[in-house]
Formats: C-alpha cells, sequence, structure tokens
C-alpha cells in the first residue's frame, strides 16, 4: 500500500446485515438497530439500502442517519435503459432519485440495468437495445453532474451488464464508470484483479466481498438461485473466500485511486431478531479485522 490508510474510506452496506428488497429474505433488522451496529464498529457511511427500510423522503432519511452519526454514501438505483419505450419514465425515475440523493448530500449514483422493473431474467441485449441504453447512460451521467453525483454502473448477478463480455463491451462502448463489485465480477467470470490492473481508470466506487469458487459454479450452472448461494456461503468475510480482495486494494491504492470502498457482504437473517452484538455484526468485524491486517 501507499502507507494512507484507507480507515476512513470504508463505507457499510445494509446488505451485510441482511436488508434486503427480495421477499423472503430472511427477517429485516430495524434502522436503529442496523445504523447503531454501524456506528458501534466505526462506520460513518452507508448506502442506502432496500427501498422502504429507510423513509422515502429526504428529510426523514438525514434524521435518521444523523441520530447514529451516520452520512449517506449512495443509493443501488435499479434501471430499465435498453427499452426505447421506457426512456422517458426511466429518465423520471432518475430526476427523483437523483434529487433525493443530492437532498441526503450522498456522493454516488449507483446504476444497475435490469430487463424489466420487477427483475425479469435477463437476456441478451440486441445491437438497437444495446445502443440505446448506451445513449441512456448518457443522460444518466448528466442528471447526476446536474445534481453534484458520481454516476457509476453496476455489474451485478441477474441484471443487464452480468458477464466478463458484457462488461468489456460497455467499456469499449460507454464513458461511464463502474463499481468494481469483486463478487459480482468474478460470478461474472472476471477476475477482479485484472480488472484493478486493466481499467484502474474506469473505477468509481469499490464493493469488497469475498467469495468461494465452488458456490459459484453452482449459481452459474443454474443449481442454485442467487438467495441460495448466498445462505450457503458464496459470500465470505473478507479474507476467507477465493479472490485476491488485498492485492486489489494494494493495486487501486498504488496506482491513485481516491474513493470509498464499501464493505458490502450479502447475508440472510434466519430466526429471527439476533442477541444484541450477535448476528451479522459478528461476520463485517472479521472483514473489518482483514481490512486492518492490510
Amino acid at each position: 500500500m501507499t502507507g494512507q490508510s484507507i480507515a476512513g474510506r470504508v463505507a457499510a452496506a445494509p446488505i451485510s446485515w441482511g436488508i434486503c428488497e427480495v421477499p423472503g429474505w430472511g427477517f429485516q433488522m430495524s434502522p436503529d438497530r442496523v445504523l447503531g451496529e454501524m456506528k458501534q464498529l466505526g462506520f460513518t457511511q452507508t448506502e442506502l439500502g432496500s427501498a422502504g427500510w429507510l423513509p422515502s423522503e429526504a428529510g426523514p432519511i438525514r434524521e435518521q442517519l444523523e441520530r447514529h452519526d451516520m452520512n449517506l454514501l449512495g443509493a443501488f438505483v435499479p434501471l430499465v435503459l435498453h427499452d426505447p419505450a421506457q426512456a422517458e419514465q426511466a429518465l423520471v425515475d432518475v430526476q427523483r432519485s437523483a434529487a433525493l440523493l443530492q437532498e441526503c448530500n450522498a456522493d454516488y449514483f449507483i446504476d444497475a440495468p435490469v430487463m424489466t422493473s420487477d427483475w425479469g431474467p435477463r437476456r441478451p441485449l440486441s445491437d438497437e437495445e444495446w445502443a440505446h441504453m448506451v445513449t441512456m447512460l448518457e443522460s444518466v451521467n448528466q442528471i447526476c453532474e446536474e445534481h453534484s453525483l458520481h454516476h457509476v454502473i453496476h455489474e451485478h448477478h441477474g441484471v443487464v451488464i452480468e458477464t466478463k463480455a458484457d462488461i468489456e463491451r460497455l467499456l469499449a462502448t460507454s464513458s461511464v464508470d463502474f463499481v468494481l463489485d469483486t463478487g459480482h465480477m468474478a460470478i461474472g467470470g472476471l477476475d477482479p484483479l485484472d480488472f484493478a490492473k486493466s481499467f484502474a481508470d474506469r473505477v468509481g466506487l469499490v464493493h469488497l466481498k469475498d467469495a468461494k469458487y465452488d458456490v459459484i459454479d453452482q449459481l452459474n450452472n443454474a443449481e442454485i438461485t442467487l438467495m441460495e448461494a448466498v445462505e450457503q456461503g458464496i459470500f465470505q468475510p473478507l479474507g476467507q473466500g477465493d479472490l485476491p480482495i488485498a492485492d486489489v486494494i494494494n493495486h487501486l491504492e498504488q496506482v491513485g485511486y481516491t474513493g470509498t470502498y464499501v464493505l458490502e457482504q450479502d447475508c440472510v437473517v434466519r430466526g429471527g431478531e439476533p442477541a444484541p452484538g450477535e448476528g451479522a455484526i459478528q461476520e463485517v468485524v472479521k472483514s473489518l479485522d482483514y481490512l486492518a491486517q492490510i
């Protein structure tokens, strides 16, 4: 590393506490419980979390965060960008989300292109659909700039930008920056260290999650769903999976990355409310200990 600590640049994500919009995704702990544990661990920033977990208006969101001395880093925003028939509504959604994030003093607009608003099954885009998506991404960039937000694209299992081929095509056809999500890049068949070495100038944000390749293979072979993969341990505390997390961080720091690292370790909470100090927080502590070591 360069000798400069990244401690002040590590943010939290509610999904590390099992907060997810997918129906049936385990027990959903209250914002006060989760934000309180984030503060206890020394975090000062968090992503927004699933729709409805925090309030929907800026004032109440800020009040909730301020009670725990937390700031909003950004939000994951699913958008339908490949369909010309939905372009007008998509831009309305972008404007609304960007305005909310700006009012909350956030830094990032995290864009996840989806097939349908209800996350319908992914399929390859036609050339015409791809070209329209790229045009729309430029519009999203412009809106985000107007709202002082950094627009980043999030490759993710089950969305339009999922595989190594998708990522490479978007790199070649769009100027948009990426979330380097170590786990989802690995699921898509792209070594996150290779991306960091080849495209460090396109890294706008980093999501840190370790992963196990044997479970990735089951997921990619359609033997299990993503939720089942999470329950079977596809994502591990940092340093306990198969991904080169330390090498990714070291390389990015060496080439001058100054952005944020989000500790995002997807989990499912079963069995109701964990006792104080137990549950997801214990896994987050393991990842923080790993970061402290490197």
